[in-house]
């Protein structure tokens, strides 16, 4: 269900289950989880297979749990965003069609978001009497404001790629999410990784200056040692 390809610079994680639109299970869940803890590639694109993104997690497979397992479905589903969140390596969303709910969730963990014009968001969980539980209540108002994260989360309607790049959702809106990703592998690995870090640092602001000269200086005495 999870595949795993590398190619030089970039590491590609597809969910390939396109006649359940990428729904993802347990099992798949944890096969993605370890897909991201492997790869070391300075980029990690993040797709689906066919027509959709993700719909986020399998009903089917919620329907049968009970309490003690539905909120052990939800932390496998934000130990995965979190991975995607803590690897060093950047990682794009690159989202062609539909991502519901779980599918939102995972591309809010990632770097970058780029969108394909067929993209579309929501997070209908209202509409099922759920709502996203895999770390979307805390990153989706980070990303998009307060406001709008309650816009999306209330009412379950459907957002396309355009107004998910006008509320900032998406970075971007291309026909090839893949040649962004390419362009940006093409970035020295050692200041991807730098920028990542100091962007996703959530310590004070002195301490976040001690770090940010830190890493420039690293950066800089590697440039050196290479000459």
């Amino acid at each position: 269900m999870i595949r795993t390809e590398t190619d030089g610079r970039v590491g590609s994680l597809t969910i390939d289950r396109p006649e359940k639109r990428n729904a993802l299970t347990a099992d798949a869940l944890t096969a993605l989880e370890t897909g991201i803890e492997r790869l070391e590639t300075p980029v990690i694109c993040l797709r689906g297979a066919g027509p959709a993104f993700c719909a986020g997690a399998d009903l089917d497979a919620i329907a049968a749990l009970d309490g003690e397992g539905a909120a052990e479905f939800a932390r496998r589903g934000q130990h995965v965003a979190n991975a995607i969140e803590e690897t060093q390596s950047v990682v794009v969303a690159a989202v062609d069609g539909p991502a519901r709910g779980g599918g939102v969730e995972l591309a809010l963990a990632c770097d970058l978001r780029v969108a394909t014009p067929a993209a579309t968001f929501a997070e209908p969980g209202v509409k099922l009497g759920l709502f996203g539980a895999w770390g979307g209540t805390h990153r989706l108002p980070a990303i998009v404001g307060t406001g709008n994260a309650l816009d999306l989360s209330l009412s379950g309607r459907v957002v396309e790629a355009d107004e998910a790049l006008r509320m900032g959702l998406v970075s971007r809106v291309v026909a090839d999410p893949a040649a962004v990703v390419t362009a940006l592998a093409e970035n020295d690995p050692a200041a991807l990784r730098a920028v990542k870090e100091r962007l996703h640092d959530d310590a004070s602001a002195a301490v976040q200056d001690d770090r940010e000269a830190e890493a420039f200086a690293g950066l800089v005495e590697r440039r050196g040692s290479e000459k």
